[in-house]
């Protein structure tokens, strides 16, 4: 991180300790204000309009909606993977749409751990190196990648697993490998796009107890999924239907 992203960072820091009334409690880690997204389609998309929510520290939350609902924009904006078209989106205190995308990806390398339905593992590495690699920009040391990737492994029962490739491991276990990538690096966040959405129920049970072993170790968790028994598992559900948080 440069002398001038950790500047810009601590002043945006210190600007949102200044404005809480917008951010809910003391303990709201992630807050959505009037957020909207429109893709420049012709006529144009409104994927989302006028989201404002917050989530605490240490949540396990379910949002919950049909496809095309909006779930996964807003999964995507609260993760900082884009930007909305209007509106704030706050991550611990920061106003993270007012930052650059060289700072929202320091932002998101250093606080938010993500889980897709696809897996992304990269068939010629072993669990443990597939592990490490989500960890290659946090500057740490390869022995520490390692060391870590082996905690995470063994934290969702994979550590028996760990010299095993892809190819080798079932479904479940490779999404539980995606947990592990997704937790090494000690995420405050992890945000989850239908996790379980591939996988036969015994296995999605046990990847929704990974991630809930997560939350438990700290972790504010977010999962987007269409599953309405799986989202009943969860502490709070989100509902969105057409771009609208409905409850």
């Amino acid at each position: 991180m440069t002398t001038t992203e950790t500047e810009v960072i601590t002043a945006v820091t210190a600007r949102g300790a200044l404005v809480t009334d917008r951010l809910g409690t003391p303990d709201t880690h992630l807050a959505l204000r009037a957020v909207s997204k429109v893709y420049p389609t012709k006529p144009p998309l409104h994927a989302l309009r006028e989201v404002s929510l917050d989530i605490d520290r240490g949540e396990f939350v379910a949002v919950v909606g049909p496809s095309g609902s909006g779930k996964t924009t807003l999964l995507s904006l609260m993760g900082l993977l884009d930007t909305p078209t209007s509106g704030e989106v706050w991550i611990d205190g920061v106003e993270a749409s007012a930052l650059s995308e060289a700072q929202r990806s320091l932002l998101r390398s250093d606080q938010i751990g993500f889980v897709f339905q696809q897996f992304y593992l990269l068939s010629a590495l072993t669990a443990r190196d597939n592990v490490a690699t989500g960890m290659l920009y946090q500057g740490l040391a390869p022995a520490e990648r390692r060391s870590r990737a082996e905690s995470a492994l063994a934290r969702v029962g994979l550590a028996a697993r760990a010299d095993h490739r892809p190819g080798e491991l079932s479904g479940g276990e490779q999404q539980r490998v995606a947990i592990a990538r997704a937790i090494a690096g000690d995420p405050s966040i992890v945000f989850a796009d239908e996790p379980t959405g591939a996988l036969d129920q015994a296995s999605g049970r046990l990847v929704l107890e990974c991630l809930r072993g997560a939350n438990e170790l700290g972790a504010t968790v977010v999962v987007i999924t269409h599953d309405l028994d799986l989202a009943g598992l969860f502490d709070r559900q989100i509902h969105v239907l057409d771009g609208e948080v409905t409850a």
